[in-house]
């Protein structure tokens, strides 16, 4: 009896652990299908991204279609879609050769750069057209920025270089053409002609900011607008109606439309050191009139109207020298730019700038006072003669009412006295007469 109830007891002890050591198991599997399960799914999330990362990313755009190159995306623009926009930097050497039915494209920076790659960053073909957009570089390097037979719109944009940034040509056959209204460009020299070129062709700068030199001798070259580093050879690309203004801020030149201001323009002569005949340069200093800042334009005044001045300072100065009166009188002189053509023989002559719409001409106002007659001086008394002795006067007789009286009793007096000595004189002669 015993024995049966010791083996019931063995036989539950073993289900025990034959439950326990399934549960286990069955714990233990979860947890590793689970491991299993977690390490498959991150794998499945973290190789593609990997693989991704290592995948080359598209550089451009046309409409909704990525390109993996920019020359690429130029190839693929159609008339409906035919701007070309940067996704990321890239180092590429571009040609602007869209396809047969479309003639020029856009191409938007959109804030990345176009690195040239052994050759010149952009080349515009003869009779394609570029716009250039938005904000970002074009970085020749040791190569040009851009190459331009036909025809160029820069509207944005950084551009340098380490040699000429643009170049262009006119040949027998074509022209370039390029205006440019906006963008920074840095290199030592900032336009040339390519090798071949007869001329420029016609490149109009309206705007930007300009680091670097501009060569002499680009015939065709006209600024509009813009600021420049430095004023070397340009004012002879500058537009009739356009003259350079420095900027003290940043030391640039900016391009601004002809100017001629005068500090004083009414000034007044008087008798003293201003009443003196006046010249070209003279007038100019007295008035403070001036042009703002071109090198090859000068100031010059009326001839005639300044002959005229003069001659009435002339006659203010005789007038003050033999003492006689001079009424005031105005003279109105008339200033005109004036640029210097160059001549034959290399000299400078000026060449009045005459068209109805370029003239530039600022007027002074001189005005010469009155003069005052002065007066005839005071003739001081003439001194008395050496070795005469100066006679001397009668006292003046007292006018007082005293002296009147003592007078009338004195001449009383005379007169009775008289009287008596006749009287007498009668009395005396008539005893004798009668003995």
């Amino acid at each position: 009896m015993q024995g049966t109830i010791m083996y019931k007891h063995e036989k539950q002890a073993v289900k025990r652990l034959q439950s326990n050591h399934i549960h286990m198991l069955s714990t233990l599997s979860t947890a590793i299908i689970a491991s299993f399960l977690i390490i498959s799914l991150s794998g499945t999330l973290l190789f593609p991204v990997m693989a991704f990362a290592d995948e080359p990313q598209p550089v451009a755009q046309v409409g909704n279609t990525t390109y993996m190159s920019v020359q690429d995306a130029i190839g693929h623009t159609s008339m409906k879609n035919d701007t070309v926009t940067l996704l990321a930097d890239t180092t590429e050497s571009i040609t602007i050769t869209p396809s047969k039915v479309v003639r020029g494209i856009t191409l938007e920076l959109n804030g990345h750069a176009l690195n040239a790659s052994n050759a010149t960053a952009i080349t515009v073909p003869a009779n394609m057209q570029l716009t250039i957009t938005g904000s970002g570089m074009v970085v020749g390097g040791d190569n040009p920025a851009i190459d331009c037979r036909g025809a160029l719109r820069i509207q944005g944009g950084n551009f340098t270089s380490n040699t000429t940034l643009m170049r262009f040509a006119e040949t027998g056959s074509t022209s370039s053409e390029a205006s440019i209204s906006a963008g920074t460009f840095t290199a030592p020299t900032l336009i040339g002609m390519l090798n071949d070129a007869e001329h420029l062709g016609y490149v109009s700068i309206c705007g930007g900011e300009y680091h670097g030199a501009i060569p002499a001798g680009l015939d065709t070259l006209v600024l509009m607008g813009g600021s420049f580093s430095t004023t070397e050879n340009l004012t002879p690309y500058l537009v009739d109606v356009a003259g350079l203004i420095p900027d003290s801020d940043d030391g640039m030149f900016n391009i601004s439309e002809l100017a001629i201001s005068s500090d004083y323009p009414t000034v007044e002569l008087e008798q003293g050191s201003t009443l003196q005949k006046l010249t070209n340069d003279s007038l100019l200093d007295l008035t403070r009139t001036k042009l703002n800042g071109i090198s090859d334009y000068r100031l010059v005044a009326d001839a005639e109207q300044l002959q005229a001045l003069n001659r009435q300072i002339e006659l203010a100065l005789q007038a003050v020298a033999k003492r006689k009166a001079f009424d005031a009188v105005i003279q109105t002189v008339t200033i005109t730019a004036t640029r210097n053509a160059e001549t034959a023989d290399g000299g400078a002559d000026p060449q009045c700038r005459t068209s109805g719409h370029d003239e530039i001409s600022a007027q002074v106002t001189v005005s010469i006072k009155s003069i005052a007659k002065p007066e005839e001086p005071v003739k001081p008394d003439k001194p008395d003669e050496p070795g005469k002795p100066a006679e001397p006067k009668q006292p003046d007789m007292p006018r007082t009412g005293s002296a009147v009286q003592a007078l009338a009793v004195i001449s009383l007096l005379l007169m009775i006295a008289s009287a008596f000595c006749v009287y007498a004189t009668a009395h005396l002669r008539s005893p004798r007469l009668h003995n």
